[in-house]
């Protein structure tokens, strides 16, 4: 029998009882000795252990008494001890004290006013959804009880100002509260008084249940707090004949209810809510502070919404005349006496409609006409210009919304650029109150982010202070319709007989479209089509890949581009003389960030994208046989050109897509091309490790048919180490590399190249003679005298 420590029997405890159940608790066991095969207490003091018990411990008295298997160990298994059981069943566990949760009201109230809500100014719209609310309970209730409308009082929500004493009224005609609705709605924190009558209306199966109902979590009307010290809620439900005040303070776990009984303040029925404000608030009290807030929170609330405005007119008046010119004019009695006026302005206080009662993305799309889609596009968004497209829509099934999209005439400038996706572009809308145009690309991916619009949705997840949108399925199915109908949108434009509508949508938006080609994976098929590029056919209008796919050759496999920082430096390059004989196009990708997008989609319509500057260039006409005896033939002098070059290049091979130049210096097939690698060296904050191991791998292509390679190949035979023909692959490398697009690491160094081979071509060729130097011949020649003879004339015949 194995010995039992008192380390491995806390081990076997530990891991074999109370690991495996919450409630196993421990019982005294002995540690025995192994003397033979018998077993012997060395310890009187028994030691604890679990048993997997749910009653009580027991004392185990032997060593006999323990579970142990052959070998000797503890068994921590409960399933198999029988006295477990039976102590089960013999003592039942005792029965558990419910208690409920209990709260600090201040405290309670201090977190909702303060951590709740991120800014201030949602008081109002809070107050005013509930005011709509009561309005909206009062409408569907009067329906099947006509007797609560008996009062004739317009459905409305009115709101005063008193800006000397920071005072806010807010009067609502709705429902209005009986004593105990006060006590439950506004005396019960996070009851909901809309969510109880929604619920009744569902449990009481009545057809309809008004969807404006706007209020869920209960805890909007403490918003009020935000901004006052003291509410006073002055309220009268037709259900009762009596009107109650209810009256709390800020940071007080306690508040008042009363009967009203001043009869200048009763009303007929609705809710009168009056909040005196902080004195850091006062400002809320202005009343063009208000209709503001009211236009941006609640502006198609349901209920018509008056704010409390001062207004003027001006009329004339009559002016006292001066006693000076009184007896000016007394002395002139003949003068006609002209009584003298001015224009003054007449101030007064009225009520003023703030709201319109009806969105215009709740009507009809065949009733808009396309003057008041744009008229609501430049009011929304504060834009002068018409929009490129809009798209009015409305989505049913698994989510229910109603939206109206914009594309915008120019691209957003300043702080909205690409890089920022927080626009505010999108403007969120549940049951037609503003909830937020803050977001962070929950609605639409950040190269979408140009599209302006409004979103009005019924059950979308929000957080308690309304401001935030959580994320959920709900959100993300949103988003992918919402960003088809924008693609819809821009495909419709795309597909206009007017050609310069699309041509200007792309010079402002083209940019965003190709950073969709890098992030949104899923929507290559909608984007690929919209995309546009010049050609090496088109290099005055962009085409699309529609069109150049319509265009290619017969026998050509693949679309090739190649990507430059101008349309000038893509005509001259050396990678194109090949594919010009062949009449094949290219594209040409001279935005910088073409590449990156082109390489993402990868293909398109079965054809793949390839880059003509890199190696392994497939155009389709490939002659085994002849490429051989080539290998064959200039096989030697690759090796000896890239002896010459060392680590500058991979390798040196025929090239199969030069005509006219020597050579040309192509890029690894899976590292950065020429125009890449200068793009990732402009980068600030560039990684320069990953620039040296990317921009490694190079190959010297050489065009066996250029004069100076043959000489170069004749040289390689004849006399492989003559210094002219290795200075002219030095001179012949770095040209290659400037024609190629990469950056020579040593201009200078080629500079005093090009000089010295232009020395020795043109050494004494255009030299002029100076004129005090005589030739060699002619100062070796003496100077002699010539005596002249004078000859006389003669006539003809005479001697």
């Amino acid at each position: 029998m194995h010995r039992i420590t008192r380390r491995s029997a806390s081990a076997i405890l530990r891991h074999g009882g109370a690991r495996y159940h919450r409630n196993a608790i421990v019982a005294p066991v002995f540690c025995a000795t192994r003397s033979g095969d018998s077993v012997v207490e060395s310890d009187a003091k028994p030691r604890w252990y679990s048993v997997l018990s749910s009653g009580r411990c027991n004392i185990v008295k032997s060593s006999t008494e323990l579970n142990l298997n052959k070998n000797g160990f503890f068994l921590g298994n409960r399933y198999e001890s029988t006295a477990t059981a039976s102590d089960a069943s013999a003592h039942p566990p005792p029965s558990a004290e419910k208690y409920e949760y209990q709260a600090e009201v201040s405290r309670l109230m201090d977190l909702i006013v303060n951590s709740l809500y991120s800014n201030k100014e949602v008081f109002l719209r809070e107050l005013i959804s509930n005011a709509s609310d009561a309005l909206d309970k009062l409408r569907f209730l009067g329906v099947t009880k006509p007797d609560l409308l008996k009062d004739a009082v317009d459905l409305d929500i009115r709101i005063q100002t008193d800006k000397d004493n920071g005072i806010i009224t807010i009067i609502d005609t709705g429902i209005g509260m009986t004593r105990q609705e006060l006590v439950d709605c506004l005396g019960t924190i996070a009851q909901s008084g809309t969510a109880k009558f929604l619920k009744a209306l569902k449990d009481s199966k009545d057809a309809g249940g008004d969807n404006n109902l706007i209020g869920q979590f209960g805890v909007g009307f403490y918003s009020a707090f935000l901004v006052a010290d003291r509410v006073v809620v002055s309220t009268k439900s037709p259900k009762s004949d009596k009107q109650y005040v209810w009256e709390g303070e800020a940071n007080a776990s306690s508040y008042t209810i009363r009967e009203e009984t001043d009869p200048e303040k009763l009303i007929p029925r609705g809710t009168h809510l009056t909040l005196y404000l902080k004195h850091d608030d006062k400002g809320f009290a202005h009343p063009e502070r208000i209709q503001k807030l009211v236009k941006n929170y609640s502006q198609f609330v349901s209920f018509p919404i008056f704010t409390w405005q001062e207004k003027g007119y001006t009329k004339e008046v009559e002016v006292d005349e001066d006693p000076a010119e009184a007896n000016k004019d007394n002395q002139d009695q003949n003068a006609e006496k002209k009584k003298k006026t001015k224009t003054v302005v007449e101030k007064y206080w009225d009520w003023e409609l703030t709201n319109e009662t009806q969105p215009i993305w709740l009507r009809n799309p065949k009733e808009v006409t396309t003057e008041e889609y744009n008229e609501f596009y430049k009011k929304t968004f504060n834009e002068y210009l018409d929009p490129l497209a809009s798209s009015h829509f409305t989505t049913e099934g698994e989510v229910e919304f109603r939206s109206i999209l914009y594309v915008p005439a120019i691209a957003p400038m300043g702080k909205d650029d690409l890089v920022n996706p927080k626009t505010k572009n999108i403007r969120l809308y549940v049951k037609r109150v503003f909830i937020s145009d803050d977001f962070d690309g929950e609605l639409f991916p950040r190269y979408l982010s140009f599209v302006k619009g409004v979103v009005d949705s019924n059950d979308l997840p929000l957080n308690v202070s309304r401001e935030i949108l959580q994320e959920s399925r709900i959100v993300r199915i949103m988003r992918k319709r919402l960003v088809r109908k924008a693609f819809d949108m821009i495909l419709g434009i795309s597909l206009s007989e007017n050609r310069a509508d699309y041509e200007k949508f792309w010079e402002n938006f083209g940019k965003y479209l190709k950073l969709g080609c890098l992030e949104d994976r899923e929507n290559h098929k909608r984007l690929a089509p919209l995309l546009r590029f010049f050609s090496s056919q088109s290099e005055d209008e962009m085409i699309s890949l529609d069109e150049y796919v319509e265009n290619m050759k017969p026998e050509q496999k693949d679309i090739y581009y190649i990507a430059t920082d101008s349309v000038a430096s893509a005509r001259n390059t050396p990678f194109l003389e090949r594919l010009f004989e062949k009449d094949l196009e290219v594209l040409y990708l001279v935005d910088p960030i073409d590449e990156l997008a082109v390489q993402n989609l990868k293909s398109y319509k079965e054809k793949n994208f390839v880059d003509i500057s890199k190696e392994d260039l497939d155009l389709g006409d490939k002659n085994e046989e002849e490429q051989k005896v080539m290998k064959e033939e200039f096989g030697q002098t690759c090796d000896w050109i890239k002896k010459r070059l060392g680590d500058k290049v991979a390798s040196v091979q025929i090239s199969n897509r030069l005509k006219s130049s020597p050579c040309v210096l192509v890029s690894a097939k899976f590292g950065w091309s020429a125009n890449m690698e200068r793009l990732m060296k402009s980068q600030t904050v560039g990684d320069t490790s990953s620039l040296e191991f990317m921009k490694g791998r190079r190959v010297f292509e050489i065009n066996p048919e250029h004069p100076i390679i043959k000489n170069l190949h004749a040289s390689c035979k004849g006399n492989p180490n003559d210094n002219d023909a290795l200075r002219t692959l030095d001179l012949l490398y770095d040209a290659a590399l400037v024609s190629s697009g990469y950056t020579p690491e040593n201009p200078a160094e080629l500079g005093n190249k090009i000089y010295e081979m232009l020395g020795m071509a043109h050494q004494g060729k255009w030299s002029v003679p100076n004129a005090n130097t005589q030739h060699p011949a002619a100062q070796l020649q003496t100077p002699q005298a010539y005596e002249a003879e004078v000859v006389e004339p003669v006539e003809v015949g005479q001697k």
